[in-house]
């Protein structure tokens, strides 16, 4: 079984060829790390051109885009926000203006300028696919954003031990081992989302919350039909740490089996970061629950996924994946397949 460093790819000038098409769900802080580095839009091995749609959980239910939600019966756009700025062209300062968040006590306090401006536009435009859309232009963003499904939606979870959660928050907080996943009511996936993942080359799931992110992204009608028959290669992008509350104890081919689970054979590659993690990150995310995620081969193999193992690890001590080392795996897997 070879590391991705084994694998060899083809180098040199590309003919004149239609974008690499890659689609990337999720949302929380995983999917835009995955954004920013793919935003350059070009795959630098190659020089072929990548066109990039982000497929974003709309089921937050906390914070900003909670109170937004409650108050004006819209999506939860807070993931749409990050997405684009992560895919703003590099010096727009809108970008960083749609991160401001307001403090004191006001009628505002804890809310960000993009999330007023997405609440605005989804009103004005009379849905998130519209508002997204207008929000790109203002940014220049370089790729698409769409949400995962269309109107407010609400994430209940089955539990294992028969309890049944209701909500974003509330699943981390019931920290029982997730059986099922699915909406309140269920909600089709916009068209045009459908359409990007049957003729993506490339989706992308993770990294990120398993349930609350990577798996609350594809529960829109449609999305488990569309990525079971895309030609597209699909790569699960495993986490560095488990997750208190969601994925306690779960290994690289845990998280391949939860998403067979709940979508049927979806999951080509399974890509993970080549351990060890550094032991002060170890012992820091420790404190808080968290515990590095064992990579077990021969498992993610027999699940029928290939596994690709390969330095993931972003500089400091956040414990989250780096952008740039992101893109080069993905986008190298794409040439290898």
């Amino acid at each position: 079984m070879r590391t991705f460093e084994e694998l060899s790819f083809p180098v040199g000038p590309a003919p004149a060829v239609r974008p690499l098409r890659v689609v990337a769900t999720g949302g929380g802080t995983g999917l835009p790390r995955v954004l920013a580095g793919l935003a350059p839009g070009v795959e630098p091995e190659e020089g072929r051109p990548v066109a990039v749609t982000a497929l974003v959980t709309t089921a937050d239910d906390g914070g900003s885009s909670g109170e937004l939600r409650r108050r004006y019966g819209i999506p939860a756009v807070g993931d749409a926000r990050n997405c684009l700025v992560a895919l703003a062209a590099g010096s727009n300062p809108l970008a960083a203006l749609f991160q401001h968040r307001f403090d004191g006590d006001g009628p505002l306090a804890g809310h960000t300028v993009g999330n007023v401006i997405l609440a605005a536009l989804t009103q004005q435009l009379g849905d998130l696919s519209r508002a997204t859309a207008a929000a790109a232009e203002l940014l220049e963003a370089r790729g698409r954003v769409l949400p995962a499904a269309e109107g407010p939606v609400e994430l209940v979870a089955d539990l294992a031990d028969g309890r049944v959660v209701r909500g974003e928050c509330a699943l981390a907080a019931a920290r029982g081992e997730v059986a099922a996943l699915r909406l309140a009511r269920p909600a089709p996936a916009p068209p045009e989302a459908l359409d990007a993942i049957r003729d993506a080359d490339l989706v992308v799931l993770g990294p990120g919350s398993l349930w609350s992110s990577v798996l609350a992204s594809l529960l829109g009608r449609g999305v488990a039909g569309a990525l079971r028959t895309t030609r597209a290669t699909r790569v699960l992008v495993v986490n560095l740490f488990t997750q208190p509350g969601e994925t306690d104890g779960f290994t690289a081919a845990d998280h391949v089996r939860a998403v067979q689970r709940q979508l049927g054979d979806v999951i080509d590659v399974a890509l993970v970061h080549r351990p060890p993690l550094p032991p002060g990150l170890v012992a820091a995310l420790a404190a808080r629950g968290a515990r590095p995620v064992e990579v077990d081969r021969g498992a993610i193999d027999a699940l029928g996924a290939v596994p690709v193992v390969t330095d993931l690890l972003a500089a400091g001590d956040l414990g989250r994946h780096d952008p740039q080392k992101l893109a080069r795996a993905l986008l190298g897997i794409a040439r290898a397949r």
